[in-house]
């Protein structure tokens, strides 16, 4: 090789050499250029048609549509899978037509059943789903109605578009946001010690016996939490829970998210940039029955104070890099009820004698769990952590002993608690409530007693990092 092919050979393996390095640093630089996290969102209205069955039958069907019903969602990006978080405002959904929500909308974002943490807000004047009870009662020829399968299918196939558009334009998550605010006058829990000294669980949603709502608060969690995300110092998302049923008035046909519904709406307005999502925390013993008579002027009274409750958690919330998007999941096994009433024999009998509709319904739901709890099913109970935010699910109705539980197993995180997950189970009380037998338990409870002892397990096992 020549003097000059020599010198041009090393040119050429410089210059290719040089142009690897550029080409290099380009691609580093476009994956530093990657955000670490990232959160779509979505939100889909759910409104029933008219005539569609509210609370599973229990309560007068559509007759007029107060206010629209949402399915409000986000996706989270960056850990090990996507996570999606969402809430419906409808009452329950339940047994198989729960796992069709998470199957479709699992497939949507990519993602597996077990990381759709979805929830019900639990309005009464709203939809329950559970497609098998439909299917019984349809099949039994009963008078009573639960869901419209049709509906159901459509609607959650609407939902799952929703998301899988969202994904197209994902937005960058650099910060995470916590705050938290007591609100006054909205919840109180339904049991109350009597001038006897006996203990009562009658506090309803709306209470109007005014001798009743004199009753101090009882057991409750005042805290409104927000768990906000931020592109730096722009917000873009953000989680709201408060544990009390969310019903003012209610039964009479009218549709409505009701008065955290408004809250929601009017800190949504507040804040347009942002995806805002309400959640209601474990208020299977809690309403706001100390502070409502079920007056219709009330709806606006309680919304404003959450609202307020809202407002003044987001001026208490402080921000920090978000690190970590983490997931985990315990496995929760509660045994089915088996007393007088609640055999698969009881049931099958009441769906195909009882005169009323709503008592069919009822037969038709605890047939639909008993089928699933017979066969081992064991629920999820998931959590997603942020590091020093913690935002668990718990299923159906469980009492609010359960999420002050969850904060005392992890003192040193923000403990985020939604309820209404699966709710198959219908009330899950403490053994507290079961030994006064709270009278609330007749017959929205399909759990065995010792729930207690599982529901702990199960909360400490998911909210408690690997290796601690």
């Amino acid at each position: 090789m020549t003097h000059e092919g020599s010198v041009n050979s090393l040119l050429s393996r410089r210059e290719a050499l040089a142009a690897a390095c550029l080409h290099g640093l380009t691609l580093t630089a476009a994956a530093q250029e990657k955000p670490a996290f990232q959160l779509a969102s979505f939100s889909t209205e759910v409104t029933p048609p008219l005539g569609h069955a509210c609370m599973g039958g229990g309560i007068a069907p559509v007759q007029k549509i107060e206010d629209p019903l949402f399915v409000n969602g986000l996706v989270l990006l960056g850990g090990d899978k996507p996570l999606v978080i969402a809430s419906i405002d409808w009452c329950e959904i339940r047994n198989d037509a729960y796992d069709r929500w998470r199957t479709v909308l699992a497939e949507a974002a990519r993602t597996t059943p077990e990381r759709v943490l979805f929830s019900s807000v639990h309005q009464h004047d709203a939809p329950i789903a559970d497609l098998e009870a439909q299917r019984l009662l349809e099949k039994h020829g009963a008078k009573g109605s639960i869901c419209d399968l049709d509906f159901h299918e459509k609607t959650v196939q609407r939902v799952a578009k929703s998301l899988r558009d969202s994904l197209a334009s994902p937005r960058k998550v650099t910060h995470l946001g916590i705050g938290q605010a007591k609100v006054a006058e909205v919840a109180s829990n339904r049991r109350f010690v009597g001038p006897d000294g006996k203990p009562y669980h009658g506090r309803m949603s709306a209470t109007r016996d005014p001798k009743l709502r004199e009753y101090p608060e009882g057991t409750i969690d005042p805290w409104l939490k927000l768990l906000s995300f931020w592109d730096k110092d722009k917000a873009i998302a953000v989680l709201g829970a408060y544990a009390t049923h969310p019903m003012s008035y209610y039964g009479k046909g009218g549709v409505t998210a009701d008065f955290v519904g408004l809250a929601r709406k009017r800190f949504q307005a507040d804040h347009p940039q942002a995806a805002v999502l309400y959640l209601s925390g474990c208020s299977g013993n809690v309403t706001a029955g100390k502070y409502n008579d079920g007056a219709p002027e009330n709806r606006p009274v309680l919304a404003d104070k959450i609202y307020k409750g809202m407002t003044a958690a987001w001026e208490a919330t402080k921000k920090q890099p978000l690190q970590q998007l983490a997931f985990r999941s315990a496995k929760l096994r509660l045994d089915p009820r088996n007393d007088a009433g609640f055999t698969v024999a009881d049931l099958t009998k009441r769906l195909t004698t009882d005169p009323k509709p709503f008592g069919q319904c009822l037969a038709a739901l605890g047939l639909s769990w008993r089928k699933r709890a017979d066969a081992g099913f064991q629920l999820d109970v998931p959590v997603v952590d942020f590091g020093p935010a913690q935002y668990l699910l718990l299923p159906a109705e469980a009492y609010v002993e359960y999420q002050l539980h969850a904060q005392q197993v992890r003192p040193d995180a923000f403990v985020m608690t939604a309820g209404y997950g699966e709710c198959a189970p219908g009330y899950i009380p403490t053994e507290r409530a079961v030994e006064e037998k709270d009278s609330n338990l007749h017959d929205w409870c399909w759990v065995a007693p010792g729930a207690e002892k599982a529901m702990k397990a199960a909360i400490e096992a998911a909210l408690k990092p690997v290796g601690k």
